[in-house]
């Protein structure tokens, strides 16, 4: 097993949870807040907030700052591919 491998395996896992799914494909459309990710999914704040944690730490999105909100998007294309793939 190389390191490549080891990187696909981690993205399906991260990927592979509904709401992380959605949160990803919905970001794929492009830059959101986490209240539009709120409404989108239905689940709560912190819910969501968990999430983008797990997805963050896997490398598939990134978060910039923008007043006192945090605006995330996708920064993996290998994720990207992924979520086209599977419209």
């Amino acid at each position: 097993m190389n390191i490549q491998h080891k990187h696909k395996a981690d993205l399906l896992k991260a990927l592979g949870h509904p709401i992380r799914f959605c949160i990803v494909e919905g970001l794929v459309n492009g830059e959101q807040n986490v209240a539009t990710m709120v409404d989108c999914t239905g689940v709560p704040q912190p819910t969501v907030s968990q999430h983008l944690n797990i997805l963050k730490a896997a490398g598939i999105l990134k978060g910039i700052r923008c007043g006192n909100q945090m605006h995330y998007s996708v920064r993996d294309d290998e994720a990207i591919k992924i979520i086209e793939a599977l419209k």
